[in-house]
């Protein structure tokens, strides 16, 4: 999709989130990729953390960030497989407002051309959370990459043509 070189860049603050309940900051590359990232697209990392699979802490934590004024959006890493330890997606499910269902069906069409049929495996999704964006993506560095520089990477630049999420900010508290 086309950058609109001719429109002012607003760069949002973003929360990551790393989901495991092996990773420590020491070896949390999916994590780093994600900071890195989201930096170089010259936006702002607002906060970070790595918490275990647990769906009740992770929902906590997210209300916590939802409802601070200083971060537009969350984008987890982790939690979104089939075992029964993977809960970031019921997490989400506690906090939500509204689904974004095209997010995960774009990101399980980019996956495919890289892991194959494997990608059914994924259940990355995202929401909306009272005027926040949560994005949940799959733990592994590839997932993360495609996750941000197949979707994310545009979504969130508001030059993006013909829309962007970030245009939308704004307005996703309305009722």
């Amino acid at each position: 999709m086309p950058i609109d070189q001719s429109r002012s860049f607003t760069p949002i603050n973003i929360a990551v989130l790393t989901v495991s309940d092996t990773r420590t900051s020491a070896d949390d590359t999916s994590g780093d990729i994600l900071a890195a990232r989201i930096t170089a697209a010259g936006h702002n990392l607002a906060a970070r953390t790595i918490l275990k699979d647990d769906a009740a802490v992770i929902a906590r934590q997210l209300e916590q960030w939802i409802d601070d004024p200083s971060v537009d959006a969350i984008v987890t890493t982790g939690g979104t497989g089939l075992t029964g330890r993977d809960v970031t997606p019921e997490a989400l499910d506690t906090v939500k407002d509204k689904d974004i269902p095209g997010f995960g069906e774009v990101f399980r069409w980019l996956s495919f051309s890289t892991i194959g049929t494997s990608t059914v495996q994924s259940r990355a999704c995202a929401v909306v959370a009272r005027g926040t964006y949560i994005f949940a993506l799959p733990g592994s560095n590839g997932a993360v990459k495609d996750g941000w520089d197949g979707i994310l990477a545009e979504q969130l630049d508001s030059r993006n043509r013909p829309c962007n999420f970030v245009e939308l900010m704004p307005r996703l508290r309305e009722r």
